[in-house]
């Protein structure tokens, strides 16, 4: 490994590392701007420029290899007349508006004019200007201030997947854009507001809304898929004003998809913030009292198996859990989380979890998609897949429809029986399965939802047992879920024999006289019309147009709560506002109705329910762990049917009751529909 001496101290470093690297092992800061250590090197702003003995003039220390007796300074005078020397030509043409800049006071170019600067320039000529590309709804470009880092250009291309941004001219007359001038199409394009170093790239709804230093901060957990992406809430006056990401090596790196940067306007947007009861046909306000009266009086008297429950997918763990105390105090253990219908079971935990992890995804050396489309299901996990096949030689195919995942995919067709031939050894696959060394098996949404999705669990059981996908160290069977609380729920044993499918038939036939939805939005409720409906949440959607009586609750970003996320991590989210009107915490409003229902919970505080939760799944102690799951047996021993896998629904921003009311993710989806941008009533 080579020894490098950097202002008059030596450090080994292991071979490949760049003298950048080094240096910043040492805690010593070199600035930089088109530098990415997610990306690759382009080496074109010059601000990292060390002094290295022996060589004529400064290096640009972000693109030399740390090299065996090198002897390096930071510190020098040549060096810090080199810096200079940069950042005065990088200002020459920027327009210096950093008090109108929505990057003020976020700027890398601010930070590194101020500590490495001279504050003056002696350049007298005009500046040039440069024309202001449209890029979609999401991304406003200043492109005046542009400094031809090419972040965004290669983040586009390596991690994104979709060569839409480019370089086109030469010299000062080269811009950055998109080649066909038309709207960013990654679900990731938001990123490069963050990669951006100066103005050029800002958020276009954030823009002139707020300032970064009136923002209160809060650290919490993304809930519009079930990958958990770790992220920050900015709020002002009892109001989000931005999400950003926050670095999780293990689970998200430092991306979030575009779903999770712009669905916070739909925090505030058609909100339940005061009880409602149906009364002659229409649902009119009630006080809480009235609300709790009318659900008791619809409860006395009735059988357990009369009242059934569906969660739907942002709900909390906590929450969840209250509401299983409230329904077997009234005698019910009817209560499904599976509101899509997918047939994972909740007995073998290792049958419902992404066991691989996020990270092991690195490790793999063969991956084999069956029904799942990671692109819309998960794209921040996606894009880790197009890591893996960039960077770690991962070879990837696939059973079911085809679509573009931004990456090299082997098609093996749209056919469930493939996955006997496979099993069976007849199959070009099967050779390639027996001789990798760490294969993964992921199933989607496509394969889970079929009628006959545990046969096909099953089998993908089978086939991992046969071909040694499961090992001591190494467990290649992972369910790719799209809901943040799929997993959770799974964990606390939220099924019922028949699915959600059983449930609304019941409902049709009078069976089911009573039907608790907590935020469950995402099926049909034609069926629900027969039953009495409570719906419990904190948007106006599907579930409250139906409902009898209407209970307002909190959205994720105004309580506390648990997640776990798909391959089993728990995650705490903490409250960055407070809920509107007389909208409550979700667990507060099952502990008062159960005292009307002469059913009183046994808590009374957050802290009691939480502490009786982690009683019942003592592995909520662990935090921010994935920890290995028990293998065993799971899914149904009958053979899959012949026939093709389900596509994923082409409405990836509409996934949930707070994106379908976000202004922002409405216009983003007219536009992935093919909606012109005039229909849409924005201005560009």
């Amino acid at each position: 490994m080579p020894t490098l001496t950097i202002n008059g101290k030596e450090i080994t470093v292991e071979p490949g590392t760049t003298v950048m690297r080094a240096c910043e092992e040492m805690g010593i800061e070199v600035p930089h701007f088109c530098y990415h250590e997610r990306l690759s090197i382009a080496g074109n702003c010059r601000m990292c420029l060390v002094e290295m003995e022996h060589s004529p003039k400064p290096i640009a220390s972000c693109a030399m290899p740390a090299g065996d007796g090198m002897v390096i300074y930071t510190d020098t005078p040549e060096v810090k007349k080199a810096r200079e020397g940069v950042m005065e030509f990088l200002l020459i043409n920027h327009p210096l508006d950093c008090p109108i800049c929505d990057q003020g006071g976020e700027c890398d170019l601010q930070d590194q004019a101020i500590a490495y600067g001279t504050g003056k320039s002696r350049y007298q000529e005009n500046k040039r200007a440069v024309k202001d590309k449209d890029i979609g709804p999401l991304v406003k470009t200043i492109m005046t201030r542009c400094i031809h880092c090419t972040r965004c250009v290669r983040f586009a291309t390596e991690v994104a997947g979709i060569e839409e941004l480019g370089a086109l001219g030469r010299g000062e007359d080269m811009e950055i854009t998109s080649y066909l001038e038309r709207s960013l199409e990654s679900e990731l394009s938001g990123n490069i507001i963050d990669l951006c170093p100066v103005g050029a790239l800002t958020s276009k709804p954030y823009a002139f809304t707020a300032r970064s230093w009136e923002l209160v901060k809060t650290e919490t957990i993304d809930v519009m898929d079930a990958l958990g992406s770790n992220i920050r809430l900015d709020a002002r006056d009892n109001e989000v004003m931005r999400i950003l990401p926050r670095l999780h090596e293990d689970v998200n790196e430092e991306w979030i998809s575009d779903k999770t940067r712009f669905h916070y306007d739909g925090l505030g947007r058609r909100r339940l913030d005061r009880p409602y009861v149906k009364k002659q046909g229409k649902l009119q306000e009630a006080s809480w009292s009235e609300a709790f009266e009318a659900i008791a009086t619809k409860l006395n008297g009735l059988k357990g198996g009369e009242l059934a429950g569906i969660i739907g997918d942002l709900a909390d763990l906590e929450s969840m859990y209250a509401l299983k105390l409230l329904f077997r105090a009234v005698g019910s253990k009817r209560l499904e989380c599976r509101q899509d219908g997918a047939a994972v079971e909740a007995g073998c935990r290792a049958g419902y979890l992404f066991n691989s992890t996020v990270a092991g995804i690195e490790e793999a050396d063969l991956l084999l998609l069956v029904g799942a489309n990671p692109r819309l299901e998960a794209a921040v996990l996606n894009a880790r897949i197009r890591k893996g096949v960039r960077e770690y030689g991962l070879k990837v195919a696939r059973i079911g429809p085809a679509a573009d995942l931004t990456y090299e995919v082997e098609d093996l067709g749209d056919e469930a029986a493939l996955l006997a031939d496979i099993l069976s050894g007849h199959h070009a696959f099967s050779g390639r399965l027996m001789a990798a060394e760490r294969p993964m098996v992921v199933l989607g949404a496509g394969a889970l939802q079929r009628r006959d999705g545990a046969a096909i669990i099953g089998a993908v059981r089978r086939l991992a047992d046969h071909f040694g996908l499961v090992g001591k160290d190494w467990n290649g069977f992972n369910v790719l879920h799209g809901a943040a609380s799929r997993v959770g729920g799974l964990d606390l044993g939220l099924t019922s024999s028949g699915g959600i499918a059983a449930i609304l038939d019941d409902a049709a036939s009078g069976k089911a006289k009573v039907v608790f939805l907590m935020a469950a939005d995402e099926f049909d409720m034609a069926k629900l019309k027969q039953a009495f409906v409570i719906y419990l949440g904190s948007h106006g959607d599907a579930g409250a147009e139906v409902a009898d009586v209407v209970l307002p609750g909190a959205a994720y970003a105004e309580k506390d709560g648990l997640y776990i996320n798909l391959e089993g991590r728990v995650q705490e989210g903490l409250r960055a506002i407070f809920p509107p009107g007389d909208a409550r915490h979700d667990w507060t409003i099952l502990r008062a109705l159960s005292d009307v229902l002469d059913k009183p919970l046994p808590f009374d505080s957050f802290g009691e329910l939480r502490a009786g939760l982690i009683a019942d799944l003592p592995h909520l102690n662990q935090r921010d762990v994935a920890a290995a799951a028990k293998w065993g047996k799971f899914g149904s021993d009958k053979e899959p049917k012949a026939g093709g896998l389900g596509a994923v629904s082409s409405g990836y921003f509409l996934t949930n009751p707070i994106a379908r009311a976000s202004k922002i993710l409405n216009e983003v989806q007219d536009l992935a529909n093919g909606v012109p941008r005039e229909a849409t009533g924005t201005d560009g």
